[in-house]
């Protein structure tokens, strides 16, 4: 059996070392081939060196470094169409997701799971974090079409059945974490105590992570545009509603309503109903317009793998 480890690296100089022992230490005791598919994603420090100088010693390190930062979900799909091995591990290069839970999720893919996944606890994650997390996964769940579940991110073992299925999804605006289970398969979830990142800071803020929920919503589902239609029926409900009481309170108590006041709360309420309305339809208009101009996810720039081989892997 062949094991592909696919790594997306942005900014990991401080870490790839480490990792490359840990792991190829790890490795050496299975029973098994391997190759490690590292990606460099427009790093801005020496990654590519690191990645250059391990592959150099190394015959089974392949790297591939993209032409700009493209993100870490094409670093990943660029990872898992380069892989040729029959189980693929996605994990991080910043030791986060532990090394020593693969035999654990070797373990499952022999048991004839597609999917094994590495589920952590938030030990040691900020207060705020957490809850706000909690509460998006909560807020999620109801909206999309999918199951997600709060601690499960990409660090797991897909079987080739299943990274197949995944290269066949063709859509530009990836959302990997709805990808994973909306190809389905029989899964596996094992849990891992939270570890905090090695070397360097991540580079997810809170605004990545806020863009990065939306696109989770949008990705899923059309619901939102359907909410539209029920806050429309709503909003139209309650100004006939007002209008009769109006009328009723005009003609019964003979009393005037300011005239300004309702102009003014008219005018901020369908105002500010018609932005969120057009920012809702502008979401997937805006996805539909990149979908249609077909670019590619991403751009290699440099890599140690030949491109015959690429595209029969990719074709697989």
């Amino acid at each position: 059996m062949k094991i592909s480890l696919v790594v997306p690296c942005y900014n990991e100089e401080k870490n790839i070392q480490e990792f490359y022992d840990e792991v190829t230490n790890l490795l050496s005791t299975i029973d098994c081939t391997y190759e490690i598919v590292l990606v460099n994603d427009g790093s801005k420090d020496n990654t590519l060196v690191k990645l250059q100088t391990i592959s150099l010693r190394d015959e089974r390190v392949k790297y591939i470094s993209f032409s700009r930062n493209f993100g870490k979900e094409a670093g990943m799909l660029a990872g898992l169409t380069y892989a040729s091995g029959d189980a693929v591990i996605i994990l991080d290069a910043d030791l986060q997701h532990p090394p020593s839970l693969i035999p654990q999720l070797l373990e499952g893919y022999n048991e004839g799971f597609d999917q094994v996944i590495a589920k952590r606890n938030r030990t040691g994650d900020k207060v705020v974090r957490t809850a706000f997390s909690k509460l998006y996964y909560k807020i999620m769940n109801k909206f999309v079409d999918i199951e997600l579940t709060d601690g499960v991110g990409d660090f797991r073992l897909l079987s080739r059945k299943a990274v197949n299925s995944l290269l066949s999804l063709q859509e530009y605006n990836r959302f990997s974490k709805g990808l994973f289970s909306w190809i389905g398969y029989k899964t596996k979830v094992i849990e891992y105590e939270n570890v905090l990142r090695n070397e360097g800071e991540s580079s997810w803020s809170f605004s990545s992570l806020l863009n990065y929920g939306i696109d989770g919503v949008i990705s899923f589902n059309n619901r939102p545009l359907r909410m539209l239609i029920y806050l429309g029926l709503f909003v139209m409900i309650a100004g006939l509603v007002y209008i009769l009481c109006t009328f009723f309170q005009i003609t019964f108590s003979h009393k005037s309503t300011p005239g300004y006041f309702t102009t003014i709360s008219a005018i901020l309420l369908l105002g500010g109903i018609q932005l969120i309305s057009l920012g809702v339809i502008g979401e997937y208009i805006g996805r539909i317009y990149y979908e249609t101009k077909r670019r590619p996810q991403f751009i290699i720039d440099e890599t140690n793998v030949e491109i015959p081989m690429l595209e029969q892997v990719a074709k697989k």
